[in-house]
């Protein structure tokens, strides 16, 4: 019987303005540097979805999320991790995004965003955002 691969708990945000979400690329020297990914990062322990995802956002971008909507949960099995992600919309934050770790960062609507090299994980979610912003949560 094979072992199962570690798993990781990870939060993302799909940070909107107006009908643009904000996309990030993973900074050379990193586990798949080159593919595009929504902000997030992983869970600490003892720290809830919401908490993680105002963390990870202050420190990978310097923007505090207000009222993170919780949007939907998947997992995605790459070769050597099981990812478990929870993904939130966020229609408002303080703070004008900046790209604090190094990574590239791209305004996208969700039909531009189609032809971006995402992480596979990170490719669903991309398909499954409302192409004209009207059925967003909070909107």
């Amino acid at each position: 019987m094979k072992n199962a691969p570690p798993g990781l708990d990870v939060v993302a945000a799909i940070l909107w303005r107006g009908d643009r979400f904000l996309a990030v690329r993973r900074p050379p020297g990193k586990p798949m540097a080159g593919m595009w990914e929504f902000p997030g990062g992983k869970l600490e322990p003892g720290e809830t979805p919401a908490d993680a995802l105002v963390r990870e956002i202050r420190e990978e971008l310097g923007v505090i999320p207000r009222s993170p909507v919780f949007w939907k949960e998947t997992t995605h099995a790459y070769p050597d991790l099981l990812v478990r992600l929870v993904f939130f919309h966020v229609r408002e934050f303080v703070g004008d995004p900046a790209p604090l770790e190094g990574q590239e960062m791209a305004w996208l609507t969700p039909v531009e965003a189609l032809a971006y090299p995402f992480l596979e994980a990170d490719t669903d979610i991309v398909r499954q955002l409302p192409r004209d912003g009207s059925a967003l949560p909070g909107s």
